[in-house]
């Protein structure tokens, strides 16, 4: 019995763990599969529509039917929240995230994503979710992983090094087509793709900020990415009539862009704003955006074997100190969460007895603070004792003058 209670807390406690690490490799297919189909021509704006209607359609049914009895009223704040988070999700960050991914590569946009951490943790401070003493050791594990994560980033992108040749690259044999169009964008448009990478990101962190904020009010989770990714498609769709005049970029088959529609839409919008929604209500934004590092690290991996993207010794260091700086910004989240459930397992009494405490210590210490500056002064000591032991202790009169005033 001991053995199964122990089983089953691990695995209670291993859930948010396993579930942000799942969403890493759901990203990373998605960036793989996303690149291949922008090289054969599909519209990233049209991309958008597409995703965003997929995902609406795989999680409102789930939405009407299981929260159909907890499903808080939408108030006009609620509503202005949810249309600021479309416009922040599907239509900035990933419209952005597109075209950077177009004019770069998937090694290099997931490692322009990984300063997701940094400004979480910055807006989160500023915002006033996230405690920063920087004498708590925690707190320092914190900051200094941030800035490891983003220094691992930055050498992936600015130092390439060596090729590093893989077991497997000698047997990979990929399409043209799907590397031809990655070199010559990537040599044309690669400060481009850099600018685009950076807003998305900047976007991407504030919709972490602003869906742990609106899920204080609105705490149906699967209603409110349902109407996130509804709000984002027609947001999308009025983007997209403005962006893209051809009435041919909306056409879509049997292929590979049906594909990265329906697979973006299923699993990296609608399965994952709900997991990220649940997991960021126990452990704060931070916690879900520490582990995005992950994500370059596979689509490394994948990029190499499905793309032939090549690996260089600089991106081999730079993994390291990431998944450095990512163990340094959980372990301070961990300690957290842990001071948290201490604090929380408090009873009420003890809590109220330690509030009614205080006065008294306080005027204990008050009295002895006196009797520290009256012993100051011997004068003023001695006179004081004089006049005490001639208060406390009278002296009788004499049995014969008592016997004369008779």
């Amino acid at each position: 019995m001991e053995s199964q209670g122990c089983c089953s807390n691990f695995f209670q406690r291993s859930k948010p763990y396993m579930a942000m690490i799942s969403l890493q490799f759901g990203y990373a297919g998605m960036n793989i599969i996303t690149k291949v189909s922008l090289n054969r021509g599909m519209s990233h704006y049209v991309l958008v529509v597409y995703r965003h209607a997929f995902a609406t359609v795989a999680i409102a049914p789930f939405a009407l039917i299981l929260e159909r009895k907890v499903r808080p009223k939408i108030t006009f704040p609620i509503f202005m929240q949810i249309f600021a988070l479309a416009l922040l999700g599907p239509v900035i960050d990933q419209n952005f995230y597109y075209a950077g991914l177009k004019f770069t590569s998937p090694t290099f946009s997931c490692a322009m994503s990984n300063m997701l951490p940094a400004m979480t943790f910055v807006m989160a401070v500023l915002c006033r979710m996230e405690k920063v003493d920087i004498k708590k050791v925690r707190c320092q594990a914190k900051v200094v992983g941030t800035i490891v994560t983003v220094a691992g980033a930055m050498l992936m992108t600015l130092y390439k090094g060596p090729i590093v040749e893989m077991v497997w690259s000698k047997y990979v044999h990929p399409r043209q087509s799907y590397v031809t169009n990655t070199t010559a964008t990537s040599d044309k448009d690669w400060f481009k793709g850099s600018i685009f990478l950076i807003i998305a990101t900047l976007a991407w962190a504030s919709l972490f900020i602003l869906q742990a904020i609106t899920m204080r009010k609105y705490s149906a989770q699967l209603s409110l990415t349902a109407l996130i990714c509804f709000v984002g498609t027609l947001q999308s769709i009025a983007v997209t009539f403005v962006m893209e005049h051809s009435s041919h970029v909306w056409a879509i088959g049997w292929d590979m862009n049906l594909l990265a529609a329906a697979y973006a839409g299923i699993v990296s919008s609608s399965i994952a704003y709900y997991v990220q929604g649940l997991v960021m209500q126990k452990r704060g934004p931070v916690f879900v955006t520490a582990f995005s590092p992950l994500m370059m690290i596979i689509v490394a991996i994948m990029g190499s074997l499905i793309l032939a993207e090549k690996i260089y010794f600089g991106g081999v260091l730079g993994a390291i100190l990431i998944v450095a700086g990512l163990y340094s910004v959980l372990w301070g989240k961990y300690k957290e969460h842990k001071e948290k459930q201490a604090l929380e397992a408090i009873p009420e009494a003890v809590k109220e007895g330690v509030e009614e405490h205080p006065p008294v210590i306080n005027d204990i210490e008050s009295i002895d603070i006196e009797l520290e500056k009256a012993k100051a002064n011997n004068k003023l000591c001695s006179s004081i004792d004089a006049a005490t032991v001639t208060i406390a202790v009278p002296i009788p009169e004499p049995p014969m003058k008592a016997n004369g005033r008779m």
